[in-house]
Protein backbone atom coordinates (compact mmCIF):
# COMPACT_ATOMS: atom_id res chain seq x y z
CA UNK A 1 0.00 0.00 0.00
CA UNK A 2 1.65 3.10 -1.28
CA UNK A 3 1.87 5.68 1.82
CA UNK A 4 0.82 8.81 -0.11
CA UNK A 5 -2.87 7.77 -1.00
CA UNK A 6 -3.13 6.88 2.46
CA UNK A 7 -2.92 8.35 5.98
CA UNK A 8 -2.42 7.29 9.62
CA UNK A 9 -5.38 6.66 12.07
CA UNK A 10 -6.05 6.12 15.62
CA UNK A 11 -9.66 4.77 16.06
CA UNK A 12 -10.94 5.99 19.48
CA UNK A 13 -14.00 5.63 21.70
CA UNK A 14 -15.40 8.77 23.61
CA UNK A 15 -13.06 8.32 26.31
CA UNK A 16 -10.20 7.90 24.21
CA UNK A 17 -9.47 3.97 24.37
CA UNK A 18 -8.18 3.09 21.34
CA UNK A 19 -9.45 0.87 18.96
CA UNK A 20 -6.85 -1.16 17.55
CA UNK A 21 -3.45 0.42 17.07
CA UNK A 22 -2.93 3.44 14.43
CA UNK A 23 -3.38 1.86 10.64
CA UNK A 24 -2.99 3.50 7.07
CA UNK A 25 -6.45 4.63 6.01
CA UNK A 26 -7.23 5.50 2.27
CA UNK A 27 -7.84 9.13 1.75
CA UNK A 28 -10.39 8.53 -0.13
CA UNK A 29 -12.40 6.85 2.98
CA UNK A 30 -15.23 9.13 4.45
CA UNK A 31 -17.43 8.27 7.44
CA UNK A 32 -19.16 5.35 5.35
CA UNK A 33 -15.96 3.53 5.07
CA UNK A 34 -14.84 4.49 8.39
CA UNK A 35 -18.22 2.77 9.79
CA UNK A 36 -17.65 -0.66 8.34
CA UNK A 37 -13.93 -0.72 9.79
CA UNK A 38 -15.26 0.21 12.89
CA UNK A 39 -18.24 -2.16 13.02
CA UNK A 40 -15.49 -5.26 11.69
CA UNK A 41 -13.16 -3.67 14.50
CA UNK A 42 -16.00 -4.05 17.32
CA UNK A 43 -17.15 -7.51 15.77
CA UNK A 44 -20.71 -6.28 15.70
CA UNK A 45 -23.32 -8.61 14.28
CA UNK A 46 -25.70 -6.12 13.56
CA UNK A 47 -23.92 -3.01 11.23
CA UNK A 48 -24.56 -0.04 13.88
CA UNK A 49 -24.31 3.63 12.70
CA UNK A 50 -21.29 5.91 13.71
CA UNK A 51 -20.62 9.34 13.31
CA UNK A 52 -17.16 10.03 13.21
CA UNK A 53 -14.99 13.20 15.27
CA UNK A 54 -11.52 14.99 14.25
CA UNK A 55 -11.12 17.87 17.12
CA UNK A 56 -13.99 17.65 18.07
CA UNK A 57 -16.27 18.36 14.47
CA UNK A 58 -18.02 15.92 12.67
CA UNK A 59 -16.18 14.59 9.83
CA UNK A 60 -18.61 14.30 6.75
CA UNK A 61 -16.26 14.12 3.60
CA UNK A 62 -13.72 12.16 2.57
CA UNK A 63 -10.18 12.02 4.88
CA UNK A 64 -8.36 13.95 1.84
CA UNK A 65 -10.96 16.58 1.51
CA UNK A 66 -10.58 16.98 5.19
CA UNK A 67 -7.28 17.10 5.09
CA UNK A 68 -6.67 19.52 2.49
CA UNK A 69 -9.50 22.02 3.68
CA UNK A 70 -7.77 22.30 7.53
CA UNK A 71 -4.25 21.97 6.54
CA UNK A 72 -3.61 18.73 8.35
CA UNK A 73 -0.33 17.59 8.72
CA UNK A 74 0.56 14.17 7.47
CA UNK A 75 3.42 13.57 9.32
CA UNK A 76 1.41 12.86 12.73
CA UNK A 77 -1.31 10.38 13.39
CA UNK A 78 -4.89 11.59 13.06
CA UNK A 79 -7.07 11.05 15.83
CA UNK A 80 -10.41 9.97 15.25
CA UNK A 81 -13.39 9.59 17.47
CA UNK A 82 -15.87 7.42 16.85
CA UNK A 83 -19.43 7.41 18.32
CA UNK A 84 -22.51 5.30 17.74
CA UNK A 85 -25.38 6.52 16.41
CA UNK A 86 -29.34 5.94 17.20
CA UNK A 87 -30.37 3.33 14.42
CA UNK A 88 -33.72 5.99 13.86
CA UNK A 89 -33.77 9.59 12.57
CA UNK A 90 -36.07 12.35 13.69
CA UNK A 91 -37.38 14.94 11.16
CA UNK A 92 -37.09 18.15 12.49
CA UNK A 93 -40.14 19.95 13.15
CA UNK A 94 -40.72 22.92 10.94
CA UNK A 95 -44.09 24.39 11.28
CA UNK A 96 -47.16 25.16 13.54
CA UNK A 97 -49.26 22.23 13.32
CA UNK A 98 -51.68 23.91 16.18
CA UNK A 99 -51.93 26.93 18.64
CA UNK A 100 -54.52 25.39 21.17
CA UNK A 101 -55.80 28.15 23.28
CA UNK A 102 -57.38 27.11 26.94
CA UNK A 103 -54.79 28.38 29.63
CA UNK A 104 -56.18 31.44 31.10
CA UNK A 105 -52.62 32.18 32.50
CA UNK A 106 -48.56 31.93 31.42
CA UNK A 107 -48.22 28.16 30.72
CA UNK A 108 -45.19 27.00 33.10
CA UNK A 109 -44.84 23.88 32.27
CA UNK A 110 -45.25 21.05 29.29
CA UNK A 111 -44.59 17.27 29.25
CA UNK A 112 -45.64 14.33 27.10
CA UNK A 113 -46.36 10.82 27.72
CA UNK A 114 -43.38 8.09 27.74
CA UNK A 115 -44.98 7.17 24.73
CA UNK A 116 -45.54 9.96 23.11
CA UNK A 117 -49.41 9.90 23.02
CA UNK A 118 -50.44 12.25 25.40
CA UNK A 119 -49.22 15.96 26.16
CA UNK A 120 -49.92 17.66 29.57
CA UNK A 121 -49.52 21.19 30.33
CA UNK A 122 -49.15 23.20 33.84
CA UNK A 123 -50.20 26.84 34.00
CA UNK A 124 -50.15 30.00 36.44
CA UNK A 125 -54.35 29.76 36.19
CA UNK A 126 -54.13 26.53 38.31
CA UNK A 127 -55.19 24.08 36.12
CA UNK A 128 -53.43 21.22 34.15
CA UNK A 129 -54.56 20.47 31.20
CA UNK A 130 -54.48 17.40 29.31
CA UNK A 131 -54.01 16.99 25.37
CA UNK A 132 -55.14 14.92 22.53
CA UNK A 133 -52.12 14.87 20.41
CA UNK A 134 -53.90 13.46 17.18
CA UNK A 135 -57.23 15.92 17.14
CA UNK A 136 -54.77 18.74 18.47
CA UNK A 137 -57.60 19.96 20.96
CA UNK A 138 -58.12 20.02 24.56
CA UNK A 139 -59.47 16.53 26.36
CA UNK A 140 -59.30 17.53 29.88
CA UNK A 141 -58.68 20.43 32.49
CA UNK A 142 -57.76 18.72 35.23
CA UNK A 143 -58.77 21.09 38.71
CA UNK A 144 -57.60 20.74 41.92
CA UNK A 145 -54.43 22.89 43.01
CA UNK A 146 -55.07 26.56 44.35
CA UNK A 147 -52.01 28.48 42.99
CA UNK A 148 -49.23 27.93 39.84
CA UNK A 149 -48.67 24.89 38.67
CA UNK A 150 -45.02 24.80 38.48
CA UNK A 151 -43.95 21.15 37.53
CA UNK A 152 -46.24 18.15 35.75
CA UNK A 153 -44.06 14.26 35.49
CA UNK A 154 -45.20 11.27 34.07
CA UNK A 155 -44.74 8.08 35.73
CA UNK A 156 -42.84 6.16 33.10
CA UNK A 157 -45.15 3.65 32.72
CA UNK A 158 -47.51 6.11 31.38
CA UNK A 159 -50.21 5.89 34.30
CA UNK A 160 -50.16 8.40 36.39
CA UNK A 161 -49.41 11.85 36.17
CA UNK A 162 -48.32 14.24 38.82
CA UNK A 163 -48.34 17.84 39.30
CA UNK A 164 -46.83 20.25 41.87
CA UNK A 165 -48.06 23.70 42.90
CA UNK A 166 -46.41 27.04 44.04
CA UNK A 167 -48.48 26.47 47.52
CA UNK A 168 -46.41 23.28 48.07
CA UNK A 169 -49.41 20.60 46.98
CA UNK A 170 -48.97 17.83 44.92
CA UNK A 171 -51.91 16.20 42.73
CA UNK A 172 -52.05 12.49 41.08
CA UNK A 173 -54.50 12.68 38.18
CA UNK A 174 -55.86 9.67 36.25
CA UNK A 175 -54.67 10.46 32.54
CA UNK A 176 -57.16 8.18 31.01
CA UNK A 177 -60.22 10.45 32.41
CA UNK A 178 -58.42 13.51 33.56
CA UNK A 179 -59.74 13.24 37.58
CA UNK A 180 -57.91 13.70 40.65
CA UNK A 181 -56.77 10.41 41.70
CA UNK A 182 -57.63 10.62 46.01
CA UNK A 183 -57.24 14.44 47.48
CA UNK A 184 -54.22 16.67 46.80
CA UNK A 185 -51.17 15.21 48.71
CA UNK A 186 -49.90 17.73 51.71
CA UNK A 187 -46.18 17.38 53.51
CA UNK A 188 -44.32 20.28 51.60
CA UNK A 189 -44.48 23.71 53.17
CA UNK A 190 -43.35 25.71 50.04
CA UNK A 191 -43.77 25.45 46.46
CA UNK A 192 -42.25 22.18 44.53
CA UNK A 193 -39.81 22.89 42.26
CA UNK A 194 -39.24 19.18 40.59
CA UNK A 195 -40.48 15.66 40.58
CA UNK A 196 -38.76 12.38 39.46
CA UNK A 197 -40.32 9.17 39.38
CA UNK A 198 -38.49 5.98 40.52
CA UNK A 199 -37.44 3.73 37.37
CA UNK A 200 -40.27 1.33 36.05
CA UNK A 201 -36.97 -1.21 35.84
CA UNK A 202 -36.72 -1.27 39.71
CA UNK A 203 -40.38 -1.28 40.77
CA UNK A 204 -43.44 -2.08 38.12
CA UNK A 205 -46.28 -0.91 38.44
CA UNK A 206 -44.59 2.53 39.02
CA UNK A 207 -46.11 3.77 42.33
CA UNK A 208 -43.34 5.78 44.25
CA UNK A 209 -42.15 9.33 43.21
CA UNK A 210 -40.28 11.97 44.54
CA UNK A 211 -40.19 15.92 45.06
CA UNK A 212 -38.11 18.43 46.10
CA UNK A 213 -39.24 22.19 47.33
CA UNK A 214 -38.27 25.49 48.68
CA UNK A 215 -38.72 24.32 52.33
CA UNK A 216 -35.21 22.77 51.79
CA UNK A 217 -36.74 19.36 52.04
CA UNK A 218 -37.44 16.50 49.52
CA UNK A 219 -40.39 13.33 50.09
CA UNK A 220 -40.73 10.38 48.50
CA UNK A 221 -44.85 9.59 48.26
CA UNK A 222 -46.58 6.41 47.44
CA UNK A 223 -48.83 6.78 44.98
CA UNK A 224 -51.01 3.82 45.93
CA UNK A 225 -51.02 5.03 49.87
CA UNK A 226 -51.47 8.57 48.93
CA UNK A 227 -49.01 9.45 51.45
CA UNK A 228 -45.07 10.59 51.98
CA UNK A 229 -43.55 7.93 52.85
CA UNK A 230 -39.73 9.19 53.76
CA UNK A 231 -38.57 12.71 54.20
CA UNK A 232 -35.08 13.74 52.93
CA UNK A 233 -33.71 16.27 55.31
CA UNK A 234 -30.44 17.77 55.51
CA UNK A 235 -30.17 20.64 52.88
CA UNK A 236 -30.18 24.10 54.55
CA UNK A 237 -31.57 26.07 52.06
CA UNK A 238 -34.40 25.83 49.37
CA UNK A 239 -34.18 22.44 47.10
CA UNK A 240 -34.08 23.26 44.01
CA UNK A 241 -33.81 19.99 41.77
CA UNK A 242 -34.45 16.29 42.24
CA UNK A 243 -33.38 13.10 40.18
CA UNK A 244 -33.90 9.37 41.14
CA UNK A 245 -31.36 7.54 39.24
CA UNK A 246 -31.31 4.17 37.68
CA UNK A 247 -29.24 2.39 40.49
CA UNK A 248 -32.00 4.16 42.94
CA UNK A 249 -29.48 6.85 44.37
CA UNK A 250 -31.98 10.05 44.45
CA UNK A 251 -29.54 12.80 43.72
CA UNK A 252 -31.02 16.54 45.55
CA UNK A 253 -29.50 19.78 44.59
CA UNK A 254 -29.62 23.01 46.10
CA UNK A 255 -29.50 27.05 46.88
CA UNK A 256 -26.98 25.93 49.93
CA UNK A 257 -24.94 24.91 47.26
CA UNK A 258 -24.69 21.34 47.60
CA UNK A 259 -25.72 18.26 45.89
CA UNK A 260 -26.70 15.57 48.19
CA UNK A 261 -26.84 11.68 47.02
CA UNK A 262 -29.75 9.36 49.00
CA UNK A 263 -30.24 6.02 49.55
CA UNK A 264 -33.53 4.29 50.96
CA UNK A 265 -33.36 1.43 52.82
CA UNK A 266 -36.16 -1.15 52.23
CA UNK A 267 -37.73 0.02 55.57
CA UNK A 268 -37.94 3.32 54.02
CA UNK A 269 -35.28 5.05 55.47
CA UNK A 270 -33.06 8.03 53.97
CA UNK A 271 -29.26 6.77 54.55
CA UNK A 272 -26.88 10.62 52.93
CA UNK A 273 -24.65 8.17 50.63
CA UNK A 274 -22.35 11.06 49.64
CA UNK A 275 -22.86 15.11 49.51
CA UNK A 276 -20.89 17.16 46.79
CA UNK A 277 -19.53 20.23 47.17
CA UNK A 278 -17.87 22.03 44.45
CA UNK A 279 -20.46 25.14 43.24
CA UNK A 280 -19.76 28.50 45.43
CA UNK A 281 -23.55 29.90 44.14
CA UNK A 282 -26.83 27.85 44.03
CA UNK A 283 -27.36 24.66 42.47
CA UNK A 284 -30.15 25.70 39.96
CA UNK A 285 -30.53 22.11 37.28
CA UNK A 286 -29.29 18.42 37.46
CA UNK A 287 -29.31 15.89 34.60
CA UNK A 288 -28.19 11.99 34.57
CA UNK A 289 -26.87 10.33 31.66
CA UNK A 290 -29.45 7.84 31.38
CA UNK A 291 -32.31 10.35 32.27
CA UNK A 292 -33.99 9.82 28.46
CA UNK A 293 -34.62 6.04 28.81
CA UNK A 294 -35.32 6.49 33.06
CA UNK A 295 -38.28 9.19 31.76
CA UNK A 296 -39.66 6.49 28.87
CA UNK A 297 -39.14 3.20 30.40
CA UNK A 298 -39.66 0.58 28.39
CA UNK A 299 -40.81 2.37 25.37
CA UNK A 300 -38.69 2.76 22.65
CA UNK A 301 -39.00 4.40 18.98
CA UNK A 302 -40.69 1.29 17.66
CA UNK A 303 -43.83 2.49 19.34
CA UNK A 304 -43.71 -0.99 21.26
CA UNK A 305 -47.04 -1.13 23.52
CA UNK A 306 -47.09 -3.08 26.62
CA UNK A 307 -50.82 -2.99 27.82
CA UNK A 308 -51.01 -6.66 28.28
CA UNK A 309 -47.28 -7.42 28.84
CA UNK A 310 -46.26 -9.05 32.15
CA UNK A 311 -44.92 -6.74 34.72
CA UNK A 312 -41.40 -9.14 34.46
CA UNK A 313 -41.45 -8.16 30.59
CA UNK A 314 -41.97 -4.31 31.37
CA UNK A 315 -39.36 -4.67 33.49
CA UNK A 316 -36.68 -6.59 31.51
CA UNK A 317 -37.62 -4.40 28.48
CA UNK A 318 -37.04 -1.50 30.52
CA UNK A 319 -33.41 -2.85 32.15
CA UNK A 320 -32.27 -4.20 28.91
CA UNK A 321 -32.60 -0.07 27.78
CA UNK A 322 -31.13 1.15 30.85
CA UNK A 323 -28.14 -0.89 30.82
CA UNK A 324 -27.28 -0.01 27.66
CA UNK A 325 -28.13 3.56 28.11
CA UNK A 326 -25.30 3.64 31.03
CA UNK A 327 -22.91 1.44 29.11
CA UNK A 328 -19.37 1.31 29.94
CA UNK A 329 -18.80 4.38 31.61
CA UNK A 330 -21.80 4.04 34.25
CA UNK A 331 -24.72 6.87 35.46
CA UNK A 332 -22.86 10.30 34.79
CA UNK A 333 -24.53 13.35 36.47
CA UNK A 334 -24.16 16.70 35.46
CA UNK A 335 -24.65 20.06 37.75
CA UNK A 336 -25.87 23.90 36.84
CA UNK A 337 -25.42 26.69 38.47
CA UNK A 338 -25.40 29.81 39.49
CA UNK A 339 -21.84 30.60 39.83
CA UNK A 340 -22.45 30.38 35.64
CA UNK A 341 -20.65 26.91 36.12
CA UNK A 342 -21.40 23.24 35.32
CA UNK A 343 -19.61 20.19 36.61
CA UNK A 344 -19.71 16.78 35.62
CA UNK A 345 -19.16 14.30 38.17
CA UNK A 346 -18.12 10.65 38.02
CA UNK A 347 -20.36 10.57 41.54
CA UNK A 348 -19.46 6.55 41.81
CA UNK A 349 -16.42 7.06 42.01
CA UNK A 350 -15.08 10.20 43.91
CA UNK A 351 -16.99 13.02 45.18
CA UNK A 352 -14.77 15.07 43.50
CA UNK A 353 -15.10 16.83 40.07
CA UNK A 354 -14.46 15.03 36.77
CA UNK A 355 -14.36 18.17 35.14
CA UNK A 356 -14.95 21.89 36.03
CA UNK A 357 -17.44 23.40 32.76
CA UNK A 358 -17.03 26.93 32.80
CA UNK A 359 -17.43 29.63 29.82
CA UNK A 360 -20.97 31.01 30.50
CA UNK A 361 -21.50 34.45 31.18
CA UNK A 362 -24.39 34.25 33.33
CA UNK A 363 -26.34 31.44 35.63
CA UNK A 364 -26.56 28.18 34.23
CA UNK A 365 -30.12 27.85 34.14
CA UNK A 366 -30.76 23.98 32.75
CA UNK A 367 -28.50 21.24 31.97
CA UNK A 368 -29.37 18.12 29.80
CA UNK A 369 -27.84 15.05 28.43
CA UNK A 370 -28.55 13.96 24.83
CA UNK A 371 -30.50 10.63 24.93
CA UNK A 372 -27.78 8.90 23.87
CA UNK A 373 -25.53 10.29 26.97
CA UNK A 374 -22.64 11.58 24.14
CA UNK A 375 -23.45 15.45 25.11
CA UNK A 376 -24.37 17.96 27.79
CA UNK A 377 -26.20 20.88 26.58
CA UNK A 378 -26.86 24.07 28.92
CA UNK A 379 -29.04 27.31 28.67
CA UNK A 380 -27.87 30.44 30.39
CA UNK A 381 -29.09 33.41 31.21
CA UNK A 382 -26.42 34.79 29.12
CA UNK A 383 -28.71 34.10 25.73
CA UNK A 384 -25.92 31.37 24.73
CA UNK A 385 -26.65 27.42 25.01
CA UNK A 386 -23.19 25.53 24.59
CA UNK A 387 -22.42 22.21 24.11
CA UNK A 388 -20.01 20.27 25.68
CA UNK A 389 -19.01 15.96 25.89
CA UNK A 390 -21.14 14.14 27.86
CA UNK A 391 -18.11 11.82 28.79
CA UNK A 392 -15.01 13.67 29.55
CA UNK A 393 -17.09 17.61 29.78
CA UNK A 394 -14.92 19.33 27.58
CA UNK A 395 -16.40 22.31 25.66
CA UNK A 396 -17.58 21.30 22.30
CA UNK A 397 -19.17 24.19 20.59
CA UNK A 398 -21.74 27.39 21.47
CA UNK A 399 -24.96 28.70 19.83
CA UNK A 400 -25.58 32.33 20.04
CA UNK A 401 -28.66 33.21 18.05
CA UNK A 402 -30.96 34.07 21.40
CA UNK A 403 -31.35 37.80 21.76
CA UNK A 404 -33.17 36.44 25.44
CA UNK A 405 -32.23 34.27 28.23
CA UNK A 406 -32.55 31.08 27.39
CA UNK A 407 -34.99 28.80 29.87
CA UNK A 408 -35.08 25.77 28.56
CA UNK A 409 -33.77 23.06 26.15
CA UNK A 410 -34.72 19.83 25.01
CA UNK A 411 -32.73 16.98 22.79
CA UNK A 412 -34.41 15.14 19.46
CA UNK A 413 -34.76 11.56 20.56
CA UNK A 414 -32.14 10.73 18.13
CA UNK A 415 -29.50 13.05 19.60
CA UNK A 416 -28.71 15.18 16.61
CA UNK A 417 -30.54 17.83 17.20
CA UNK A 418 -31.29 20.63 20.10
CA UNK A 419 -34.45 22.40 20.73
CA UNK A 420 -33.73 26.24 23.02
CA UNK A 421 -36.69 28.26 24.31
CA UNK A 422 -36.04 32.03 24.96
CA UNK A 423 -37.15 35.24 26.73
CA UNK A 424 -37.00 36.30 22.94
CA UNK A 425 -40.50 34.63 22.01
CA UNK A 426 -38.39 32.02 19.87
CA UNK A 427 -37.77 28.56 19.68
CA UNK A 428 -33.95 27.76 17.82
CA UNK A 429 -33.59 23.84 16.43
CA UNK A 430 -29.25 23.62 16.67
CA UNK A 431 -28.03 20.60 14.42
CA UNK A 432 -25.19 19.47 16.28
CA UNK A 433 -22.82 17.25 13.68
CA UNK A 434 -23.40 20.74 11.84
CA UNK A 435 -22.61 22.96 14.52
CA UNK A 436 -24.91 25.27 13.51
CA UNK A 437 -28.85 26.59 13.78
CA UNK A 438 -30.87 24.36 12.01
CA UNK A 439 -34.27 26.44 11.86
CA UNK A 440 -36.31 29.41 13.84
CA UNK A 441 -39.92 28.89 15.50
CA UNK A 442 -41.38 32.01 15.67
CA UNK A 443 -44.92 31.75 16.69
CA UNK A 444 -45.26 32.84 20.39
CA UNK A 445 -46.33 36.30 21.21
CA UNK A 446 -44.13 36.48 24.58
CA UNK A 447 -41.36 34.26 26.25
CA UNK A 448 -41.10 31.01 25.87
CA UNK A 449 -41.27 29.02 29.17
CA UNK A 450 -41.54 25.50 28.36
CA UNK A 451 -40.54 22.93 25.68
CA UNK A 452 -40.57 19.08 24.96
CA UNK A 453 -40.14 16.61 22.36
CA UNK A 454 -41.95 13.72 22.12
CA UNK A 455 -40.00 10.72 22.74
CA UNK A 456 -41.42 9.08 19.36
CA UNK A 457 -39.97 12.24 17.52
CA UNK A 458 -42.48 13.50 15.78
CA UNK A 459 -43.91 16.31 17.63
CA UNK A 460 -42.72 19.33 20.05
CA UNK A 461 -44.75 21.20 22.71
CA UNK A 462 -44.00 24.58 23.85
CA UNK A 463 -45.67 27.03 26.23
CA UNK A 464 -45.17 30.42 27.58
CA UNK A 465 -46.25 34.15 28.94
CA UNK A 466 -48.74 34.35 26.03
CA UNK A 467 -51.11 31.70 27.52
CA UNK A 468 -50.93 29.50 24.24
CA UNK A 469 -50.21 25.97 23.62
CA UNK A 470 -48.18 25.21 20.26
CA UNK A 471 -47.60 21.68 18.24
CA UNK A 472 -44.65 21.86 16.26
CA UNK A 473 -45.11 19.00 13.63
CA UNK A 474 -42.11 17.96 10.99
Amino acid sequence: METGMTVMCRLVDAEGIPLGDPMYIPQQAGPVQLAELANRFLNNEEKLPYAFYVSGEELRVPLRTYIVERSVSMEEVLTIVYRQQAVFRTRPVSRISASIPGHRDSVLCVSFSPDGTQLASGSGDTTVRLWDIYTQTPMFACRGHTNWVMSVAWSPDGKHLVSGDLAGNICCWIPKTGRLDGRPLRGHRKWITSISWEPVHLTYPCRRFVTSSKDEDARIWDITLKRSVTCLSGHTRGVTCVKWGGDGIIYTGSQDCTIKMWQVTPEGLPCLKKQLKEHGHWVNSLALSTDYVLRTGAFDHTGKQYSSSSPEEVRKAALERYDQAKGTYGERLVSGSDDNTMILWDQYVSDQPKNHMTGHKQLVNHVCFSPNGQWIASASFDNSVKIWDGNTGEFITTFQAHIGSVYQISWSPDSRMLLSASKDSTLKIWDIGLRQLKKVLPGHSDEVYAVDWSPDGEKVASGGKDKSLKLWMG
